[in-house]
């Protein structure tokens, strides 16, 4: 913490309201004594001094600084809100997912969409330092999250993605590109894209490979990532009885995602089952890392609970003092 705010300053003025009450102490206790007028004071050298009597203006004190504390509580106080510049190391990565419905086939465990979606989420929890978003698609593409450094919130949106949100296909053309725009305008001097899918491109106004091209042109790298095994594979198909599966054939446009790896000094990784694709990512993760600024935020954390503990603590020293030590002066 480096420094303490208040949510309602406007309430500190309370605390004028101690002066009155002071001085109404001080006025009360000038009168609240009779003077006799004695003509020898040797009767009362032999009673010593009575310290009780000294410590009774302890109760207005506690009563006083009680008073003080509970203002402040009402006051909210909180640790100081800042944001902070910091140089750290990292590069910008779009990941590019693949969503169709081919996605939800069993090769991979539980499906190759969930595989994928777990281990791309330890990915971005290992890489602190880089911004990172979230490219969707199958019959067309959109932008889920767009490049950030708040990680617990692209994750989140990772945990969302169901196959189904959009209309069906493998439009890995437009998802390239999709994933291009919102790489383009980065300073980083490393520009990174995973894409990822396990079909033939059959729908979007963009062929993979004019992506490519574009990505080139904008110095971003692509990583291409097939999934699935090789041969057949179990996928969910809709009948009258509801959901089954059956074996189909796995078809990945390898040719294409090599291209598209070559073009732009990428890498084609094939992902036949979950420690596979663990290892892709792994081996993603060793990539060449690039100084970038990240803004963090400091957040707001509530402080009333110490003075409120305090001033519960001399509340109850109060009612101590006062029925154990002050309840009969002599």
């Amino acid at each position: 913490m480096s420094g303490i705010t208040f949510a309602n300053p406007e309430l500190l003025y309370l605390l004028f309201l101690l002066v009155p009450l002071a001085g109404w102490y001080v006025w009360r206790e000038r009168d609240a004594f009779a003077n006799i007028q004695f003509s020898n004071l040797k009767p009362f050298e032999q009673m010593g001094s009575n310290q009780r009597h000294l410590l009774r203006h302890l109760i207005l004190i506690l009563r006083m600084l009680v008073i003080a504390l509970v203002i402040i509580v009402l006051a909210r106080p909180q640790s100081t809100n800042r944001w902070q510049n910091v140089t750290t190391e990292g590069i910008d990565i779009m990941i590019a997912l693949d969503i169709s419905s081919s996605m939800l086939a069993q090769d991979l465990k539980p499906d190759r969409l969930e595989a994928s979606k777990n281990v791309a989420i330890e990915f971005v929890s290992g890489r602190e330092n880089d911004r990172m978003g979230l490219v969707v698609y199958s019959g067309e593409s959109f932008t889920q999250c767009p490049l950030t450094s708040d990680h617990a919130v692209l994750i989140n949106l990772f945990k969302d993605i169901r196959s189904g949100m959009i209309e069906d296909g493998t439009a890995i053309g437009m998802g390239l590109a999709n994933a291009v725009s919102r790489l383009k305008d980065s300073k980083a001097k490393s520009k990174v894209i995973i894409l990822l899918t396990d079909g033939v491109n059959n729908r979007g106004a963009i062929a993979p490979l004019t992506a490519a091209e574009i990505a080139k042109t904008f110095g971003i790298r692509v990583y291409t990532i097939g999934v699935g095994t090789q041969g057949m594979a179990p996928v969910p198909v809709q009948t009258p009885y509801g959901t089954r599966y059956q074996n189909a054939k796995v078809e990945i446009d390898e040719k294409t995602l090599q291209q598209i790896a070559q073009v732009t000094d990428g890498r084609y990784f094939r992902a036949t089952d979950n420690e596979k694709l663990r290892e892709i990512y792994h081996e993603i993760d060793q990539m060449e890392k690039t100084k970038i600024d990240v803004k963090e935020y400091s957040k707001k954390e509530e402080e009333y609970m110490r003075f409120g503990l305090l001033a519960t603590s001399l509340f109850l020293l109060e009612i101590l003092v006062r029925y154990l030590f002050f309840r009969n002066i002599p």
